[in-house]
C-alpha cells in the first residue's frame, strides 16, 4: 500500500458503528448475554508503563450489563495489526488497570488483524512449581483464519468490511471484492454506514487496473439490477474521494470504467463520445452510472452527453 493504513482508526470506527454487529458475529454467545439497550462508549484511556515511560491507549471500551443481572460490566476490545511477543502480557496489564479503576467484570477481547496466520495465545500465567497465581483469558479473533467464503451470504455488515481481512488467495481478490458489493447491495445500507464499510474495505483490499477490468467483466454476467446498484456504490465511494481531495484519479477511473461498459455495448463508440465521457464531472458520471444500463442505443448516449 502507497500510503500508511490508521489500523487503529478504522478499526474503532467499524466497532464503534457496528458493536453489536462485531459481537453477534464472533461471539454470539456473548451477544445473546449482552443488554442492546445499554451501550456506551467510555472515553479511551491512556496507561502509562512505568518501566519504559511508553504511553498506551485502550482501542475500544465498552459499558454494557448482562441481561437480568444487575451493574455494569466492561468490555474491552483490543485490535492488534502487528506481532508482539508481549501481547498477552499487555492485555493483562491493561485488564488490571481497568479494574483498578472501574472495579467491575471486565470482558477482554483481541482481534488479530495480521497479513499473514498465526497461532495467538489467548492466555497469560503466572506460577510457581508449588502454586499457580494467576490464570488470565481473553476472547481472541484472528481474522486470516477465517475464510471469507464463509461469511459471503451474511447479512451483518461487519463481517462484509472483514472480508478483506480474512483469508483469501492472490487470485480471488477480484471475487472478495464482488461478494462484497454484493453483500452491501442486500443489506441496502444508508449512504454513511456503506461509506465507512467501502472506506475499510478499500483500505486493505484494493483492485488495480487490471483487475479491476476483471471486475467489470464480471459484473457485465450478473443481473442487471444487481450491477447497476454496485455502479451506484462505487461511485459514491469515489464521489466521496473527490470530497476529500482525490478527485482528479477518481474520475479518471470512474469515466474508464464507464467508457469500457459503453464500449462493451457499443463496440465502435466514437472517439468524441469517450472524451466527452471523460471530461463529466463526477455528479454526471453518477448519473451515466445509473443509466447505463437503459441506454440501448449510441443516439441514447449522445441524448445523454
Amino acid at each position: 500500500m502507497g500510503e500508511r493504513v490508521d489500523h487503529d482508526r478504522l478499526f474503532k470506527e467499524l466497532l464503534q458503528t457496528f458493536f453489536g454487529e462485531f459481537v453477534e458475529l464472533f461471539f454470539p454467545q456473548v451477544y445473546a448475554a449482552l443488554d442492546p439497550e445499554h451501550i456506551k462508549f467510555l472515553q479511551q484511556e491512556i496507561f502509562t508503563d512505568v518501566t519504559s515511560g511508553d504511553k498506551h491507549r485502550v482501542d475500544i471500551l465498552v459499558e454494557t450489563r448482562l441481561k437480568g443481572e444487575p451493574g455494569i460490566i466492561l468490555v474491552h476490545i483490543e485490535n492488534q495489526a502487528s506481532v508482539q511477543k508481549e501481547f498477552a502480557e499487555r492485555m493483562f496489564v491493561y485488564f488490571s488497570r481497568l479494574y483498578q479503576e472501574h472495579r467491575c467484570r471486565i470482558l477482554p477481547i483481541a482481534v488479530f488483524t495480521y497479513s499473514q496466520e498465526r497461532n495467538e495465545p489467548n492466555f497469560f500465567r503466572l506460577e510457581f512449581p508449588f502454586m499457580p497465581v494467576l490464570d488470565f483469558h481473553f476472547l481472541t479473533v484472528e481474522l486470516k483464519k477465517y475464510h471469507w467464503r464463509d461469511y459471503i451470504h451474511s447479512d451483518n455488515p461487519v463481517a462484509a468490511a472483514l472480508l478483506s481481512k480474512m483469508g483469501y488467495q492472490k487470485q480471488e481478490r477480484v471475487q472478495v471484492k464482488l461478494e462484497f458489493l454484493r453483500m452491501l447491495v442486500r443489506m441496502e445500507l444508508d449512504l454513511a454506514r456503506m461509506t465507512l464499510l467501502t472506506g475499510f474495505f478499500e483500505s486493505y483490499l484494493k483492485l488495480n487496473e487490471a483487475e479491476e477490468r476483471r471486475l467489470e467483466e464480471d459484473m457485465g454476467k450478473i443481473d442487471e439490477k444487481e450491477a447497476q446498484k454496485m455502479m451506484e456504490i462505487t461511485t459514491s465511494w469515489q464521489e466521496k474521494g473527490r470530497v476529500e481531495g482525490r478527485m482528479e484519479g477518481i474520475v479518471e477511473g470512474q469515466a474508464g470504467l464507464l467508457i469500457r461498459q459503453l464500449k462493451k455495448k457499443f463496440p465502435h463508440l466514437p472517439a468524441e463520445m469517450e472524451e466527452q465521457v471523460r471530461a463529466l464531472p463526477v455528479e454526471k458520471l453518477q448519473q451515466l452510472a445509473e443509466a447505463i444500463f437503459d441506454i440501448k442505443t449510441l443516439e441514447d448516449v449522445k441524448a445523454f452527453l
